[in-house]
């Protein structure tokens, strides 16, 4: 982040740090008028970006050459193009595309953090709704459901390959796991595996659509409800990635608890969140528990010492912690056969 390189012992640098919003804003506006799709493969002048994107022009020219400075494009005699990480991940419909992500930023925690002080005063979301709601309208589900796969896009290879125990077991179950990208991505690598998703019924329709997508109807199933009034489903490896940390302790004591119940005899509870005892990744993740004090009613990021307690009066044997990518903690709770 560029907190890490501000000078902060002087006014220019903490000036800078107060200004910092500006190139997290250039960057998302970017990806919302779709610059770096445009510049897939090929350079064009700022009059052409201006034509193909239907702006003003006024101030075009600073802010691509902010992006420039920035690292997300290259210019060279007056013409602009993609760097190599823009055109790997920022252009709609390619499969490592992390912009809705990105989008999901612009639209909800921008606006959010703008009413920070009000949401420390409060404890209230600032986000104007809540989740139930969300679900309810197909335009904006299809825009959260953009932003988690985005997310999984990055996860998936790197929890596939920091747990190694997938051949120990026959099933495997992602509580809260949206559409299913994380499991079905688990089943290609691991084919042995029976796949399990369970979230909200309103999920149903995208991961039946997913599912086909990706040659695994039949082999992945989706299990509709909500996980504090229902069951869920049982499985030897049961997955909570980025579930946790969008209730209070209280609740995720609760939902420790339950999967507890889910898990197989010998099998284990598989949990990644950005816990904020990580030291390589402490303001990132300050940022993200942060995040979920604006868009949550109780939610926050927590330290392995609150999950480890939780898991152990559940009833979990024993503990093991990983870390998992740039950001993520991985615990690997393990029930007694």
């Amino acid at each position: 982040m560029t907190t890490t390189a501000v000078d902060t012992s002087k006014p220019s640098g903490i000036i800078r740090l107060a200004n910092s919003f500006c190139d997290a804003k250039a960057l998302m506006t970017a990806v919302e008028l779709g610059l770096f799709t445009e510049l897939q493969g090929v350079e064009a002048s700022a009059e052409e970006i201006r034509e193909r994107l239907g702006l003003h022009g006024r101030g075009l020219s600073d802010w691509l050459d902010l992006l420039v400075e920035l690292n997300l494009l290259e210019r060279e005699d007056g013409r602009y193009r993609n760097s190599a990480g823009a055109d790997q991940y920022l252009v709609r419909g390619t499969e490592p595309y992390i912009g809705g992500f990105i989008e999901r930023s612009n639209r909800n925690l921008y606006p959010a953090w703008g009413r920070l002080s009000e949401a420390l005063r409060t404890g209230e979301s600032q986000t104007g709704s809540h989740f139930d709601e969300v679900v309810e309208n197909p335009k904006i589900l299809g825009q959260f459901i953009n932003s988690m796969d985005a997310l999984t896009r990055t996860l998936g290879p790197q929890l596939i390959e920091a747990y190694d125990g997938w051949g120990d077991y026959d099933s495997v179950l992602d509580v809260g796991g949206c559409r299913g990208a994380l499991v079905s991505q688990i089943v290609k690598a691991h084919s042995h595996l029976a796949g399990s998703v369970f979230d909200l019924p309103q999920m149903a329709p995208f991961a039946e659509e997913l599912a086909a997508a990706q040659g695994l109807t039949g082999k992945v199933t989706f299990h509709g409800g909500s996980f504090f009034n229902d069951p869920l489903p049982s499985a030897d490896i049961v997955v909570m990635g980025h579930v946790l940390h969008d209730w209070s302790a209280e609740q995720r004591k609760f939902l420790v608890e339950k999967a507890y119940q889910a898990v197989n005899p010998g099998g284990v509870l598989v949990v990644y969140d950005r816990m904020l005892d990580r030291k390589s990744s402490r303001i990132e993740n300050l940022v993200i528990s942060l995040d979920m004090l604006l868009v949550t009613d109780g939610g926050s990021e927590y330290t392995v010492g609150e999950l480890r307690s939780h898991a152990e009066a559940a009833g979990f044997a024993s503990v093991e912690v990983r870390l998992l990518g740039d950001d993520d903690t991985l615990v690997i709770a393990r029930k007694a056969s």
